[in-house]
């Protein structure tokens, strides 16, 4: 690093509140104050590029390494005397649906650069000493190739853009001259919401040098998580679909790409295979946790019924067991960025400044010694804990009971049995109190104290059938009147005419965006966590085995996790049922379920208000609500 003045040091070491960065002696210099970098660079005067940077793969088959675009916007400063890092934003919607809450699509000058960076990345970050780089997957927008729905391309092509940052990749001008990024310290984040932050885990799961952080919000870390549970199918031909929907070329371009994902999905059986294994960045083809460099910043919400939120809790628990450094938020919403969770924007934008400053510029600030997790816990109230789950929560198991309650201990020897057909989950928690062919419903009396649960469920059943196969859902399930926060629409913000700006604008690009406030409704009850599994699936995800007609077997599963508080007075309810039609394309198997209550349970991690034996039972059979409509999730693609 260049020497800094003699002066300056001594006025730091009197004043410890500003620093420069990367400073030389008549040089233009990042400067801290406060433990943040400031806005000492002018926006308007930014240099804005555009390079193809050319990738290790030829996905469209051309006979061409395909080559993916990279819009750039850094300070006019920057270059071979002033090096600074960068942070990534790569996506496959800049030309479709755009990004953000407003769905901002970039927009380009005559000389073919971006004019309008989306999101507010550029307009905060490069004032304050970092380039911005808006990527385009490959097959999308202005990149070559076809999109590979998690694979080969998509990996590929994002990791050459860190590799040409640090010196290991070619890139090249519109007019085919080479392109050096001499600019660049080479150190880089990447983020993004949904497939964007999908990217970034991919990434970072290769284990390139240079990516010092990811920021992965609502982000798929197993693309089989993504559409399967447990061999239960969500949707059939998403892939290809994606795939086409993202590409705004001619379809005849990638069909070939498109047929084979049809080919190789597994949509006839719902098992693991090769084509899930690629796309899977836990323990994949590609990419492994294991591999993982980069510090993880980690943003998802609990309601999100999109990219469910196991995705982000097997990649936590995972990033955890390796000591990675990192970061969670947990909210209640559904598929919603940070910035537009009500009333939290400055303290995202803040958080996410000193994140980026410590890992990116290495200025010494606090953020590494708060506390890890930031969770909902109402529709706008948080708290901070030391890690999530709340790492004092215990283990609660809940037993049904021939009568319909839920307790601690079990029925001896009693059964239920009910039918594997397709129900939606209004359906399956109306009129609880009433016998239901489709399902099994069990109470717990009023509780006497709140009772949070924070982490991942787990249903334990012991069943027989008069088939060889039978999906099998479970839900846990809120009963009581409550204001909640309704995640069900909107994904639970609405968007208001008042905006609020952070950053620098030009009369093409500012940094205001609309506010939003949370979505609240009144209802007597609320799915708090629902899983899934084809009970085939049971032993493993890649060897289904059927199940033994008329023989009693274990099946095991892990529900969605959430961070939820059960209120004084409310009941909690267990649903053992079939197929869940809210959320999986099948239809049942028509099979005869029978569940041995004495052994069958779901385990609840919690964190008591009062002792757990307080748990009661009902000493009247509980009816709940009839005729109860719950609104589905709203249609339609939400990964904006």
């Amino acid at each position: 690093m260049p020497q800094l003045r003699p002066a300056l040091i001594a006025a730091v070491l009197v004043l410890g509140t500003a620093t420069p960065v990367h400073a030389a002696a008549s040089a233009p210099a990042v400067t801290v104050e406060n433990g943040r970098t400031q806005p000492v660079f002018s926006y308007a005067d930014a240099v804005r590029e555009h390079v193809y940077v050319e990738s290790p793969v030829d996905s469209d088959a051309d006979g061409r390494l395909d080559r993916v675009r990279v819009d750039i916007i850094r300070p006019k400063e920057s270059g071979p005397g002033l090096r600074v890092p960068v942070i990534i934003d790569e996506s496959p919607y800049y030309d479709n649906s755009g990004r953000g809450n407003e769905g901002e699509r970039k927009e380009y000058g005559a000389d073919g650069n971006v004019t309008k960076f989306p999101l507010f990345y550029d307009n905060y970050f490069v004032p304050r000493g970092y380039a911005v780089l808006n990527v385009d997957m490959i097959g999308t927008t202005r990149s070559d190739g076809c999109p590979d729905v998690g694979g080969k391309a998509d990996v590929l092509g994002g990791k050459a853009v860190i590799d040409w940052l640090n010196g290991r990749a070619k890139a090249y001008r519109a007019d085919g001259s080479p392109a050096v990024a001499d600019w660049t310290t080479g150190k880089s984040a990447m983020i993004g919401k949904s497939y964007d932050g999908t990217l970034a885990n991919a990434v970072a799961a290769t284990g390139v040098r240079g990516l010092e952080t990811i920021v992965p919000i609502s982000a798929i870390s197993s693309w089989y998580r993504y559409q399967r549970s447990n061999g239960v199918i969500y949707n059939y031909d998403y892939a290809s679909w994606l795939a086409n929907y993202v590409d705004t070329d001619p379809e005849a371009k990638c069909q070939a790409v498109r047929d084979r994902m049809d080919a190789g999905d597994g949509d006839d059986t719902g098992d693991h295979n090769p084509f899930w294994a690629e796309r899977d960045y836990l323990g994949g083809l590609l990419g492994d946790v294991s591999k993982v460099r980069a510090s993880v910043f980690v943003v998802h919400t609990s309601n999100d019924l999109n990219v469910k939120p196991d995705n982000f809790s097997t990649w936590w628990q995972a990033l955890a067991e390796r000591r990675v450094p990192r970061k969670i938020w947990v909210g209640q919403y559904n598929h919603v960025d940070p910035f537009d969770f009500e009333g939290r924007r400055d303290v995202w934008v803040d958080t996410l400044h000193r994140w980026f400053d410590h890992w990116l510029h290495g200025v010494r600030n606090d953020i590494m010694r708060e506390p890890r997790a930031d969770v909902q816990v109402g529709p706008t109230e948080w708290i901070t804990q030391r890690d999530w789950p709340a790492p004092h929560a215990t283990r609660l198991t809940l037993r049904p009971a021939a009568d319909g309650t839920l307790g601690l201990r079990p029925d001896r020897r009693a059964t239920a049995t009910f039918t594997d057909v397709a129900m939606t989950e209004s359906a399956m928690v109306a009129d609880v109190g009433a016998a239901n062919p489709g399902r099994l419903a069990f109470t717990t009396g009023a509780l006497p104290v709140d009772l949070r649960l924070s982490g991942t469920p787990t249903a334990d059943l012991r069943v027989k059938l008069d088939r060889p196969a039978s999906n099998l859902t479970a839900l846990l399930v809120d009963f009581g009147d409550d204001t909640r926060l309704d995640w069900r629409r909107g994904q639970g913000v609405t968007t208001i005419a008042e905006e609020d700006c952070h950053g620098e604008s030009t009369a093409a690009d500012d940094g205001c965006y609309k506010k939003v406030v949370t979505n609240v409704a009144n209802r007597p009850v609320e799915v708090v966590a629902r899983g899934w599994i084809d009970a085939r699936n049971r032993h493993s995800l890649t060897r289904p085995s059927p199940m033994p007609v008329g023989k009693y077997a274990k099946v095991r599963w892990e529900t969605l996790p959430h961070d939820y508080t059960f209120k004084k007075g409310h009941r909690i309810g267990l649903i053992i049922a079939g197929t869940d039609a809210s959320y999986s394309s099948e239809t049942g198997t028509g099979a005869a379920v029978t569940v041995d209550l004495s052994r069958t349970g779901v385990i609840v991690p919690v964190v008591p208000g009062a002792p757990l034996a307080d748990v009661p039972k009902d000493t009247a059979r509980f009816l709940g609500p009839r005729e109860l409509t719950l609104p589905e999730p709203e249609p339609g693609f939400s990964f904006f």
